[in-house]
């Protein structure tokens, strides 16, 4: 049975949640502020936060940076305010896997639950460790070393190596970045994208200028070359 946490101040938004995963078969955990949020996450294993923005004490925002920052990947979805854009991307940069905005509707809720978590499962690295030229990955710790040093990789650009690898030597379009390591397109551009190679490339290829393990295939997108 998958473990969710729900991180919500407001007592019945936080019933609700727990009432209805529930019932499609979830262990629910609970916790009505991110001080509390952040100490639950830090003692127990969870399948998948559902992480409030506007909380006392301390913000969705503060948790899921403090959560990425001790190198714990668990998915995060953040529930946003109406209307602030801002919230999202920011949520989504600090490596929140998904966001959703208040009022929602419970159908769209679970579908993005079922999503990630689908996604999670679907990960063929979850215990191994994978070698490129003088990169190696290790799948089981959410590490990388190039020539035995360690590389400093966030959440996200973990993500998007993880997805390169998994469709290595294919060319992968940035829509399909976008898709399967953001979760949607929603607010997040293409641009941002090319952002992420680049800081990615910067930790990991030997010459940036010519790049050996991520290619760009112009017009369309890239190729992780292994």
């Amino acid at each position: 049975m998958k473990k969710i946490l729900i991180v919500e101040d407001e007592i019945p938004m936080r019933n609700g949640l727990k009432d209805n995963l529930e019932i499609e078969g979830y262990e629910i955990d609970e916790a009505e502020d991110g001080s509390i949020g952040l100490e639950k996450i830090q003692n127990n294993k969870y399948d998948l936060i559902i992480l409030d923005v506007m909380m006392p004490k301390i913000s969705g925002f503060d948790v899921c940076k403090k959560v990425r920052a001790s190198g714990n990947l668990t998915p995060i979805i953040l529930l946003t305010a109406k209307g602030e854009e801002i919230d999202k991307v920011l949520g989504l940069e600090l490596g929140a896997d998904d966001y959703i905005t208040k009022p929602f509707s419970l159908r769209e809720l679970l579908a993005r639950v079922k999503a990630i978590l689908r996604r999670t499962e679907n990960n063929i690295y979850d215990s191994s460790e994978l070698t490129i030229g003088k990169l190696r990955i290790n799948f089981s710790t959410f590490s990388a070393a190039s020539n035995g040093k360690q590389i400093d990789l966030s959440h996200r650009e973990f993500e998007i190596l993880k997805y390169l690898i998994e469709h290595k030597n294919t060319t992968v379009t940035r829509d399909d970045l976008l898709k399967n390591v953001w979760g949607h397109k929603n607010r997040i551009t293409t641009r941002t994208v090319d952002n992420f190679i680049l800081k990615l490339r910067q930790k990991i290829e030997v010459d940036i200028n010519h790049p050996k393990i991520i290619l760009t295939i112009y017009g369309i997108g890239y190729k992780l070359i292994h």
